[in-house]
């Protein structure tokens, strides 16, 4: 249970995706990522995630979101079919699942700064699921 926790939210452009991270850790502090994959690139992402946090990702309306994989096929980048705004990447197991955020929706100033350029080129399916598991927030998903 996470106590004196920071309370972080942001949504999609139209609202339909709504995302929280819940974390400890001064905002300041969080890691803040540019994934150099295409899909990343291309959506202009910078994302955070709290291993020690918890995440919930919102969905108003399921029929306008958009759940793409690619690649390795171990994670779902869940996108507003709405607006085209991209809100993060789920990863499940079983009942669990794991989220990184696009730290774009959110507006605290502490993301108004450079994020590290990252790459994951050459992992393994096996390599990636344990990094996330290792890196990324437990998350719960809600859904109408």
């Amino acid at each position: 249970m996470i106590i004196d926790a920071m309370r972080l939210e942001g949504t999609c452009h139209c609202g339909n995706i709504a995302i929280v991270l819940e974390t400890e850790q001064d905002p300041r502090d969080l890691p803040l990522r540019a994934c150099a994959c295409s899909f990343c690139r291309r959506h202009g992402a910078r994302t955070t995630s709290d291993p020690a946090g918890r995440a919930r990702v919102g969905i108003q309306d399921r029929a306008l979101t958009s759940r793409y994989v690619f690649g390795l096929r171990t994670a779902e980048m869940v996108v507003c079919a709405r607006c085209g705004v991209y809100c993060g990447a789920v990863m499940r197991e079983g009942k669990q699942a794991w989220a990184v955020l696009n730290a774009n929706l959110f507006l605290d100033p502490a993301f108004d700064r450079s994020a590290q350029s990252v790459s994951y080129e050459g992992e393994t399916a096996e390599q990636r699921i344990a990094r996330r598991k290792r890196l990324w927030t437990p998350v719960e998903l809600l859904e109408p």
